[in-house]
């Protein structure tokens, strides 16, 4: 699980992110990463994610998908920039991806973001 400093949770914040985000896309997943502020002291980066029932029909799936994606963003952690609002959002292809995919697809993802550092 993400420490709840880091999660997204508000409608709200979802929709400041497709409003007024960029993204980028893979297969699997689609990235949407809005620069939250430039402060003295930026907030720590903050995830959502979204997966729709037409992934799949059985929650069971989608909160599988769920679970390997957080633990790929908590092992990602480290390495992100902080002050950004993600929000990863799952195509139906992602059904036959596993732990590693998932980590290749998003460490992908955020380096094309440039929220990834050293890229």
């Amino acid at each position: 699980m993400l420490a709840t400093s880091h999660r997204l949770r508000k409608h709200h914040d979802f929709t400041v992110v497709y409003r007024k985000g960029s993204h980028q896309s893979t297969k699997f997943l689609v990235l949407r990463a809005y620069r939250a502020g430039i402060a003295t002291e930026p907030s720590p980066i903050r995830i959502g994610f979204s997966i729709s029932q037409k992934v799949s029909k059985r929650a069971v799936v989608r909160n599988r998908i769920k679970r390997q994606l957080r633990a790929v963003c908590r092992q990602l952690l480290p390495e992100l920039q902080p002050g950004w609002d993600v929000v990863i959002v799952v195509r139906a292809a992602a059904v036959r991806c596993d732990y590693f995919q998932f980590l290749q697809q998003l460490r992908q993802l955020f380096a094309d973001a440039e929220i990834l550092n050293g890229y």
